[in-house]
């Protein structure tokens, strides 16, 4: 894991295209704004293991299970 210091208004680079910006700090929350490409996908983890969780719950459903899906 890479650690970094920043002050707010300071930013870091992913890649080309994605910008992480410290926006404020209070205490011990610190919030950031992220700007990337609309095709990358950006989530907080507990709402990308959210989806991750459903995903493969949906995965493991048999035809008959999934046939009334988009009625």
């Amino acid at each position: 894991m890479l650690v970094l210091s920043r002050h707010r208004d300071q930013s870091i680079m992913i890649g080309d295209n994605i910008v992480i910006t410290v926006v404020d700090v209070r205490g011990d929350k610190v919030r950031l704004g992220i700007d990337a490409p609309q095709e990358v996908p950006v989530h907080r983890q507990e709402v990308y293991e959210a989806i991750k969780r459903e995903n493969q719950k949906s995965s493991r459903l048999g035809p008959s299970e999934t046939k009334d899906i988009g009625k």
